[in-house]
């Protein structure tokens, strides 16, 4: 069974002793060093950035773990700039701001404590709290590396999973107030509208600071800003923890839309309102994405993600016959088929179709048996026949995340004839 590397993190709060504060101090005087050093050599690799800072950060009364990962941390933030400045972008001056402590080499895990060497032959241990030793001592799991800042303790952890086989695909509709995850069999909806109403909430509070002081008035707006993304992101992992909770017991392999750029339909001056064109700036949909391709990765779920051409089209065309939809003002969002003559919510269209394109995607791309070779994102094998489409077996009213099977009677027909939408 071909496997493959998942990471992910695992973080906790702490107390900051004196002796860490000091070596975080040092940590980021010697990110800065390095940062320095590849800016005035015009370098950002990690091996030609580590012959030349290396002999300087002798002058530093740090362990050499923490010197080896400032020149690689220093080499990222080089990387990103030189990436910025390619893409035709005029970045100012790196530099490291908040005092932290990175190092994937020293450590030790011993009886519920991460022991940090702080000095030569000297250690310091953290306790870690049981939800942290829960997670790591589960089996396969390797911790590979700690994060620590003025709160905060971060383990990186890894473990090999084997791929699974999918029957199937699922796709993924991401929209401002909802996702939608649904293929042929089945769709469902999960209701994401409060974090429309958190953004407004925060918008307003902002709005309402009057002060001069400028350094005063960036304190709130990040603080307030923080604590929006902290709790967007807290709605977002229940979604996607279900999401990818289904789609592992069911064996369906995720498709994703790329959906990149899509700010710029809502720039200034492209005819929409000012709080249309903010509502839809604190989109989270790459979080959503960014959730749901680690948590799908720790299970060894594959996802599929689709380029521009391939999704082109994928809410507007009717998932029955393939013809285009329609829209009308009095069916808010949902779409009619002129030649089916029904009437389809535009985000479960969305869906079924994304899970058909990603479908076509691995068939084209797999070998014929698993036998073969290692598939390059997953195996997908032919479902049982399907005697009637999901489109009409579909609730069609918003829910949160129940599937439609279990809707209450008169709530089962999804799909509304055409004729009793004119007729009244």
């Amino acid at each position: 069974m071909v496997g493959l590397l998942a990471l992910k993190a695992v973080k906790q709060n702490y107390s900051r002793p004196i002796e860490v504060a000091r070596l975080m101090e040092v940590f980021k005087r010697m990110t800065n060093d390095c940062i320095r050093i590849g800016l005035v050599n015009n370098l950002c690799s990690l091996r030609k950035l580590s012959m030349l800072c290396y002999n300087q950060l002798g002058q530093y009364d740090s362990p050499s773990y923490y010197k080896l990962c400032a020149i690689s941390r220093a080499a990222g933030i080089l990387a990103a700039r030189k990436k910025s400045v390619r893409r035709g972008f005029q970045p100012k001056t790196p530099y490291a701001v908040k005092p932290q402590l990175v190092s994937c080499y020293g450590f030790k895990i011993r009886n519920g404590l991460l022991e940090i060497p702080v000095a030569r032959g000297r250690r310091f241990g953290i306790p870690l709290t049981k939800h942290t030793l829960h997670v790591i001592s589960r089996p396969g799991v390797k911790v590979r590396s700690f994060t620590l800042t003025c709160n905060s303790l971060s383990l990186c952890i890894s473990r090999d999973v084997p791929i699974i086989r999918c029957l199937s695909t699922v796709g993924v509709d991401r929209n401002l107030r909802n996702l939608t995850v649904g293929n042929d069999r089945e769709t469902r909806q999960y209701d994401l509208s409060e974090t429309v109403r958190i953004a407004r909430v925060s918008t307003d509070i902002v709005a309402s600071f009057k002060r001069n002081d400028v350094r005063i008035r960036s304190t709130l707006f990040s603080k307030h800003g923080a604590r929006r993304a902290h709790r967007v992101s807290h709605l977002l992992h229940n979604v996607t923890k279900r999401i990818v909770g289904v789609a592992v017991e069911q064996r369906t392999a995720i498709v994703l839309e790329n959906i990149e750029g899509i700010r710029s339909l809502y720039r200034q001056g492209n005819g929409q309102g000012r709080k249309y064109r903010g509502r839809m700036n604190c989109w989270s949909f790459g979080e959503a994405q960014r959730q749901i391709e680690y948590k799908a990765r720790w299970f060894g779920l594959p996802v599929i993600r689709l380029s521009k051409g391939d999704t082109r089209g994928s809410s507007v065309a009717c998932p029955r016959c393939g013809e285009r939809l329609q829209s009308d003002k009095r069916l808010g969002r949902k779409l009619w088929c002129g030649n089916c003559r029904i009437v389809m919510d535009r985000d479960r269209v969305a869906a079924v179709n994304l899970a058909r394109r990603g479908r076509l995607r691995f068939d084209r791309s797999q070998p014929k048996s698993w036998a073969q070779g290692p598939p390059g994102e997953a195996m997908v094998e032919e479902p049982e026949p399907v005697r009637e489409t999901v489109i009409l077996k579909v609730d069609g009213g918003k829910i949160d995340s129940h599937e439609h099977n279990d809707a209450p009677k008169g709530h089962q027909n999804h799909l509304i004839h055409l004729d009793d939408v004119t007729d009244g």
